[in-house]
């Protein structure tokens, strides 16, 4: 399994990358391999401005469907445009070509509250 050291992440599986006043999010490689093959992204929130922990949007698999948690406040400014059209990107890079949404950062201070990779891998038992 694959933990980039450069991101932070959430109790919720999420991560985060910050790029400047801006942040990429997605889903970890552990919760991409626990929900198994998605079929579905469903961003509804694109435009909007959300708190750390609201729900952005959701992510459906063969078996379930699963909400999506804000990692920090925000204003939703995209949803990535590959997934859209192949939700399967998240399975198979969710690092990379399989990140979800892009957003404006309302709080950067709120990253501190974030998970360390080290503390990530304690979560998960990796």
């Amino acid at each position: 399994m694959n933990f980039p050291g450069e991101l932070k992440y959430t109790q919720d599986h999420e991560w985060i990358r910050i790029e400047g006043d801006t942040a990429v999010v997605g889903i970890t490689d552990f919760a991409q391999s626990e929900l198994g093959d998605i079929v579905f992204v469903d961003i509804t929130s694109v435009g909007q401005s959300l708190a750390k922990g609201e729900v952005f949007g959701s992510i459906e698999a063969v078996k379930t469907v699963s909400d999506l948690f804000l990692p920090i406040a925000g204003d939703v400014l995209e949803i990535n445009p590959e997934v859209e059209k192949s939700p399967e990107l998240v399975n198979d890079d969710p690092y990379g070509r399989g990140w979800i949404i892009r957003l404006k950062l309302t709080d950067g201070a709120e990253t501190d509250d974030l998970l360390s990779v080290e503390a990530y891998k304690d979560l998960v038992g990796a």
